[in-house]
């Protein structure tokens, strides 16, 4: 595969990479959407430290995976429950020619 050489800017600071062509678009979309988080903490919290500022949407972006992935397995759970219903009620079922 071809890599890339790219820039990703962060918080006022640019951070160079080495990406596959096909990561590009998505890398470069993360990078944004980091933006608009900053913003949107310093906007709305006040917070001006950096630091701060990436550990608060490092944690806020934490906190809303954690969210989900609970709940990704809650549907996976349920997903699976109905399945094995489908299964035990195609199992009863004698088709005939």
């Amino acid at each position: 595969m071809s890599e890339l050489a790219i820039k990703i800017r962060i918080a006022d600071r640019d951070y160079p990479m080495r990406v596959e062509v096909q990561d590009e678009e998505r890398l470069r979309l993360a990078g944004r959407l980091l933006g608009d988080k900053l913003r949107e903490f310093r906007e709305g919290y006040g917070i001006q430290d950096k630091q701060d500022l990436l550990a608060m949407v490092a944690l806020a972006t934490m906190a809303d995976q954690l969210k989900v992935s609970k709940e990704k397995d809650g549907t996976d759970a349920a997903l699976t429950e109905r399945l094995a219903r489908f299964d035990e009620l195609l199992s009863g079922v004698v088709l005939t020619s």
